[in-house]
């Protein structure tokens, strides 16, 4: 799944670690998300497209 996590942080000036702590996880995960290892649960999608202020559709598109 492709995404605009890191855009959307840059964007914002946070570290990977600022907004690990905003979203109340790992940096590890927040990387892991950002490069593509890992699909985010759906109730974390939602936080994240929240706290952007943005649909999930918006933040995360099928790589198909």
């Amino acid at each position: 799944m492709n995404n605009r996590l890191r855009l959307l942080r840059a964007e914002k000036g946070w570290s990977q670690a600022d907004l690990a702590d905003k979203l109340e996880v790992s940096r590890q995960s927040v990387n892991a998300i950002e490069t593509g290892k890992y699909d985010p649960s759906l109730p974390l999608a939602f936080r994240i497209a929240r706290l952007f202020g943005a649909r999930i559709e918006e933040i995360f598109e099928d790589a198909v």
